[in-house]
């Protein structure tokens, strides 16, 4: 659990707001471009970035950390599907 605070900030989502050019950057900037130029309330870019300003309990922490986990084994396999395309 003490991770996630280390996790979310090193991809970009901080207690001052998601930093310029991070993977948050580029969360947030698809999120809006899908929802028509907002990131909706309850995303998981809102959710993540509550976690990391505002600080959450332990069990949400655990939420968010799984949450995250499976975002990232997401983008890992849709990455991967990409460059087999490209091929």
């Amino acid at each position: 659990m003490a991770l996630v605070p280390a996790a979310l900030g090193a991809i970009g989502f901080t207690s001052g707001g998601i930093s310029a050019g991070s993977y948050a950057a580029g969360m947030m900037s698809s999120y809006a471009v899908a929802n028509g130029g907002g990131v909706a309330a309850g995303s998981l870019v809102s959710i993540l970035q509550s976690a990391a300003a505002a600080g959450l309990s332990v069990a949400t922490k655990a939420v968010v950390a799984s949450a995250g986990a499976s975002v990232a084994g997401g983008v890992g396999a849709t990455v991967g599907w990409l460059a087999g395309l490209v091929r």
